[in-house]
């Protein structure tokens, strides 16, 4: 007889609230593009159930809260009846194959275009500073992104709102919960960061009154749907899209010690290494800190493979490890964690376009059964 072969931390079972998860891998949300008119189609039924393993955690791709929300062109919406009866077959699918589902629930705030926005209005945000243009991952397009407007104190309460009615459609739609995307430069993160938010009314200045806008949406979404149905992904580090705070540290750590008051389902922090889209860098900064003072479970996402992966989890730094270019690109990624076998290598170039199967659901399986 063999040895009995290491255990292998990531493939080691988790229970998340209700739910008994039979790995620490999870599908990290990806923004792919491929919902014409902000629909999901039959092909992200595809998309999704090739990544499902039974007991597997998916987070899906940013759903925009309302209008308002929108920032690029073909991403999901789950703010009509129409948006909510297109993701019922996609949300069937995952659970048919005894997958946990969870729709992150997004405003784009600032980084828009008028072409985007109800009437060819301007974006909304947390102030009226433009966003200079952005070269996209292909290294190729330039994204121009017209100025904001500064929302009105009065105003905010009605965004707030969208994200309550939003988590709603979501458990309507199906999914286990919601996240709340917090992070990535976008309206949340626009609101949170020191560099960005310059309000002088009760949502600007201090760290408390930056987190105001952040803590008013969790509160109304946990008041909604339960705590056990709600998520946060927040990103405290990074830089993307000019969303810069001074004291990334405190930043953590001031949301980390507000969550643990509604003691929602998850928390996930993407890495300090990656200040911007897909480029690692060596940093100081560290999670660790939030990581302790997060009483809930801790998801950690941002340049892991599987050494990485199962280090983070072994030594107590994360619960669980979201993937995103892996798991695009292997579409069985826990099957493959669990061999330690070679992974597809991902193509950039094709994450961001509207293609329904070219680098959406072409990825190879490890193996094929006659």
């Amino acid at each position: 007889m063999s040895a009995q072969a290491p255990t292998v931390p990531l493939l080691t079972p988790y229970k998340l609230g209700k739910f008994i998860l039979s790995h620490r891998v999870v599908l990290a949300p990806l923004t792919r593009q491929r919902s014409y008119n902000n629909l999901p189609q039959p092909h992200s039924i595809l998309y999704y159930t090739q990544r499902t393993s039974n007991g597997g955690l998916l987070i899906a791709e940013a759903c925009e809260v309302s209008e308002t929300a929108r920032g690029y062109s073909d991403m999901p919406g789950i703010w009509t009846k129409e948006q909510v009866e297109a993701w019922k077959p996609v949300v069937d699918a995952v659970h048919a194959k005894g997958g946990v589902f969870v729709c992150q629930i997004w405003h784009a705030g600032r980084v828009s275009n008028s072409e985007f926005q109800p009437n060819g209005q301007a974006p909304i945000s947390c102030t009226d500073k433009p966003l200079t243009p952005q070269l996209r991952s292909n290294g190729i397009d330039v994204d121009e992104f017209t100025p904001p407007r500064r929302l009105m104190t009065d105003e905010i309460p009605q965004i707030v709102n969208d994200f309550r009615l939003a988590a709603r459609n979501a458990i309507e739609a199906g999914f286990d919960g919601v996240e709340i995307h917090g992070a990535h430069g976008y309206l949340i993160d626009q609101f949170m960061k020191d560099q960005v938010n310059d309000r002088k009314d009760q949502y600007g200045g201090s760290l408390e009154n930056r987190c105001r806008f952040a803590r008013e949406i969790i509160e109304a979404t946990v008041n909604e749907i339960g705590a056990d149905k709600v998520g946060i992904r927040l990103s405290p580090f990074a830089d993307h899209m000019e969303s810069v705070d001074s004291n990334p540290e405190a930043l953590g750590l001031y949301m980390v010690q507000s969550l643990n008051k509604y003691r929602i389902l998850y928390c996930h922090m993407v890495e300090p290494r990656m200040k911007a889209t897909g480029v690692k860098n060596e940093s100081p900064g560290s999670l660790l800190p939030m990581r302790k003072a997060f009483s809930g479970t801790f998801i950690v996402a941002g340049g892991y493979d599987r050494k990485d992966g199962n280090n983070a989890v072994a030594e107590g730094r994360a619960d669980r490890i979201a993937y995103g270019r892996w798991f695009l690109s292997n579409p069985d990624l826990p099957k493959r964690f669990e061999l330690n076998a070679p992974l597809n290598k991902y193509d950039r170039s094709t994450f961001y376009t509207s293609d329904p199967v070219v680098g959406y659901t072409d990825y190879p399986f490890l193996e094929t059964t006659a």
